[in-house]
């Protein structure tokens, strides 16, 4: 038995294929094209990806599931033909439902919308050849309530909710993969479609070793993301704070402005690994950083108006780039402390995702400010979080334990 996970991320679309111990056998990859993306893109590379798996795979395939960027959306029509524009995860509006859905049907020149779409439901509405149910995580900026498990009535006109989708616990059944593609490519003709999730609960998926309470991870990418698995929920728009359910447990967190992309303005990677090399990550910097490429933050504080702190800056590059990795690290370190303030589970342990994860001295400072245990997960692709999901990981089961 074999799962395919596929991964729509920002940047392009992976694919994982793994077995029932969870080893990978096979992976690839189709960046997107510089331009803007459309949902031809999309079936684009998924139809590609189908037929870059090795053929003597799939027959062996029973299962596949799709993740997608959190709040990437499109109105179809009966026929599952686009009928909008894709409103990607970065638009001004993508966090407000209501807005979100009048811009869409603003969009419907001939208003033939019949469905609204995210990124997995439309993935997931091709490899089945009918429209596909959404999973709850990526219904969640839609307007979906994850306590009550019903869509927030009050936030539509009845016109509306008529395009709003069925929503399923990811992971959850949704059909078997659609036959003429079966045929046409040699796939088995009983491998099941499960629901997916969002790209980054997908690396949360690929990066944990288990789904107990207290478990953390930390994205380290262009942006700093932390994702903590809580027993109790919390929220905080002033604080860009939300919870998405995972079973019996809420996967809370934020995302900061911080992160690898600040890094990158001021050092390419070889002076990133020489500097980090001769930092001395148990002395803690004197300086007192807040390292933003522009105005703005989401997280541990949501101000679009809040200003890097940049300076003084010192003229030997070591200690630039250590208070820039300290101050990082402090809000890292705030992150964490805003969720307990609110009620989330304490972390336990920590795990580092993402480019800035192989950064030693990086590690080092963030354990010594958070006092915890920290080290780099074995795992983080979204995709192979994607075929755990498909394998077998009940997102709707105690735990979300892998069955």
């Amino acid at each position: 038995m074999y799962a395919l996970g596929i991964d729509f991320g920002t940047s392009g679309v992976r694919a994982s294929l793994i077995d029932t111990q969870r080893l990978e056998h096979w992976s690839a990859r189709i960046d997107w094209p510089p331009a803007m993306q459309e949902a031809h893109h999309w079936q684009a590379a998924l139809m590609d990806l189908m037929q870059q798996v090795p053929e003597t795979y799939r027959q062996q395939i029973d299962c596949m599931a799709v993740d997608g960027t959190s709040g990437t959306v499109l109105l179809t029509d009966a026929d599952l033909q686009p009928v909008t524009p894709i409103m990607p995860y970065n638009h001004t509006l993508s966090h407000d439902p209501t807005k979100k859905l009048s811009w869409l049907t603003q969009h419907d020149a001939h208003n033939r919308a019949r469905y609204l779409m995210h990124q997995t439901d439309y993935c997931n509405s091709l490899l089945l050849g009918k429209p596909a149910a959404s999973d709850y995580h990526s219904a969640l900026k839609s307007g979906f309530n994850p306590h009550t498990l019903q869509w927030d009535a009050d936030l539509y006109t009845t016109k509306d909710r008529d395009l709003l989708p069925e929503v399923v616990a990811p992971g959850s059944l949704l059909g078997k993969l659609r036959s003429d593609w079966a045929r046409q490519w040699g796939y088995s003709a009983v491998c099941e479609i499960r629901a997916g999730t969002t790209d980054s609960i997908a690396a949360f998926i690929a990066a944990a070793p288990d789904y107990l309470p207290g478990m953390a991870v930390t994205s380290l990418g262009s942006t700093l993301v932390i994702k903590l698995l809580s027993s109790t929920p919390v929220f905080s728009t002033e604080c860009g704070v939300y919870s998405h359910r995972f079973g019996n447990l809420w996967l809370t967190g934020g995302a900061s402005n911080t992160g690898g992309a600040v890094l990158r303005h001021y050092f390419n990677d070889a002076e990133l690994e020489q500097l980090s090399a001769q930092i001395q990550p148990e002395q803690p910097s004197p300086f007192d950083y807040y390292p933003l490429l522009h105005a703005g933050e989401r997280f541990p504080v949501n101000d679009p108006q809040l200003a890097p702190r940049l300076t003084p800056r010192p003229a030997d590059p070591v200690s630039w780039l250590h208070g820039l990795l300290e101050g990082m690290a402090a809000i890292e370190q705030q992150g964490y402390a805003q969720l307990i303030a609110l009620g989330a589970t304490p972390p336990s342990n920590i795990l580092s995702s993402g480019g800035g994860s192989r950064n030693l001295a990086w590690q080092a400072i963030r354990q010594r400010r958070l006092g915890i245990p920290v080290a780099r997960a074995r795992c983080s692709e979204a995709a192979y979080g994607s075929a755990l999901l498909a394998m077998g990981l009940n997102i709707g089961a105690k735990y979300g334990q892998i069955l």
